[in-house]
């Protein structure tokens, strides 16, 4: 079942407005989104920052534009961006969030969130690049101006409130070792572990948004001290986290990464297997995670690629009266509604010390359990995403497709995802097959037909 369409944006990508500082991402613009979404909604707004060099400039814009049209400021400093939406939902009538999540340090990029915690869907969207692009703030007189404070001791009230979703000393004797890749994270997650009962170590630890040890993308390459870590001091695993902690991927104890599917499918295993229903997930998202649930007596459904979706059609599923236990996507960004409907690393990183403790397994025990698929991810550099895509559903419209975002091809017991980032000028080919022979023979096709029609 696949649930809802994308509508179209044009200063808004996948997740936010991002771009190079200075280039393509300016206080100005930033003032501008800020006034629109201070028009839009009034009241007691929470902002925030990873830490990136320009946070701070483009956080100061962001204030000056809601303070114009009379909002009230809380600044909640560095933190995670599920820090900021939990703070949000609990007590502010929206948030922004200055973050560029996995791009390079060049990067940065707003995120606008709702009063409930999720980011402000595509209807909505649209209406504020209009009051952006027409200019039709709402400025207040010099009488109502609003006012600033700063209150970054409210993280506290994140960190606990995922410890307290645990029985106490869950990861008592379990030593874990995390990355926090120079980012917020580096004030969140070794807090929550230690909580917990883990001893923890780490490694980029320290706030810098040069991102000295490792680009803010967690990837193999870039994991690889991390995975070092892991192994010289026996942890039990290693996590680590992308620029705003949203995300969290895995090292098992043997030091290896952790396909990012399989740990989807590994937490709905047990997330499913303690109370069945319904887990809500893009097209981009593996076999694997359909496949456990069904083995636990789930359903899936399918919507297009980005967290806002995700959250959006969870919380429209259960409004309809659906029980929806669990979502996320296949890159390490997985949504656990009992606690908040967006990606939060940090719950991801607690509820692998509670899948360890339950077990009595090592992690790579666990995943040697799941369903064995082979998945492929590759991307090709383009500005022609969306025309690429638009010539390659006419040269597959004789196959079995799925048009929900991008194009998905299927071919027996393998499928090939083709689409335009919505944060990047790259195309993604996403690759999940019951065979390495299959993934290799689907892969080689789709990357041929991208690359040429890129070409002409």
């Amino acid at each position: 079942m696949t649930s809802q369409k994308k509508i179209e944006k044009k200063l808004f990508g996948t997740n936010g407005v991002r771009g190079v500082v200075g280039k393509d991402l300016t206080p100005d613009l930033v003032l501008s989104i800020a006034e629109a979404f201070g028009t839009m909604r009034k009241g007691r707004i929470g902002i925030g920052r990873d830490t990136r060099t320009s946070g701070e400039t483009l956080v100061h814009a962001a204030k000056a534009g809601l303070l114009a049209t009379g909002c009230e400021v809380v600044d909640c400093g560095i933190l995670p961006t599920p820090a900021l939406q939990y703070l949000v939902r609990e007590q502010f009538d929206g948030g922004v969030m200055i973050t560029a999540s996995h791009n390079p340090p060049e990067y940065n990029g707003v995120k606008i969130i709702e009063p409930d915690g999720t980011e402000m869907g595509d209807a909505e969207t649209v209406k504020l690049e209009q009051i952006i692009f027409s200019r039709t703030f709402t400025p207040v007189p010099w009488d109502r101006a609003g006012k600033e404070s700063y209150s970054p001791n409210l993280l506290e009230h994140y960190i606990n409130a995922i410890v307290d979703s645990f029985p106490p000393d869950t990861g008592a004797g379990m030593t874990v070792a995390v990355d926090p890749g120079s980012g917020p994270a580096c004030l969140t997650t070794a807090r929550i572990l230690t909580d917990m009962g883990c001893h923890v170590l780490t490694v980029n630890g320290v706030i810098d948004g040069t991102f000295p040890g490792r680009m803010p993308e967690p990837t193999v390459e870039g994991l690889r001290n991390l995975a070092d870590l892991v192994v010289s001091s026996g942890a039990a695993f290693g996590v680590a986290h992308d620029g705003d902690a949203d995300r969290a991927v895995f090292i098992d104890e043997m030091g290896r990464y952790v396909e990012e599917n399989q740990e989807f499918a590994l937490v709905a295993r047990h997330i499913c297997h303690e109370n069945p229903g319904t887990i809500v997930t893009p097209v981009s998202t593996g076999q694997v995670v359909e496949r456990v649930a069904q083995l636990e007596g789930s359903d899936v459904v399918y919507t297009p690629v980005g967290s806002i979706y995700v959250a959006r059609a969870m919380r429209s599923l259960i409004d309809q009266g659906r029980k929806i236990i669990f979502g996320g996507e296949g890159n390490g960004g997985l949504i656990f509604p009992a606690h908040q409907f967006c990606r939060d690393g940090g719950m991801t990183a607690a509820t692998m010390v509670a899948i360890q403790k339950e077990s009595g397994k090592t992690l790579s025990e666990n995943v040697n359990l799941l369903p064995q698929r082979k998945i492929i991810k590759d991307k090709l550099t383009t500005t022609r995403g969306l025309r690429i895509i638009e010539a390659l559903k006419n040269e597959y419209s004789q196959e079995k497709t799925d048009q929900t975002d991008g194009l998905k091809i299927f071919r027996g017991d393998s499928w090939g995802l083709v689409r335009a980032s919505g944060t990047e000028p790259i195309i993604r080919i996403i690759i999940d097959a019951d065979s390495d022979a299959n993934a290799n023979t689907l892969h080689q096709d789709l990357r041929s037909s991208v690359q040429k029609n890129n070409e002409t």
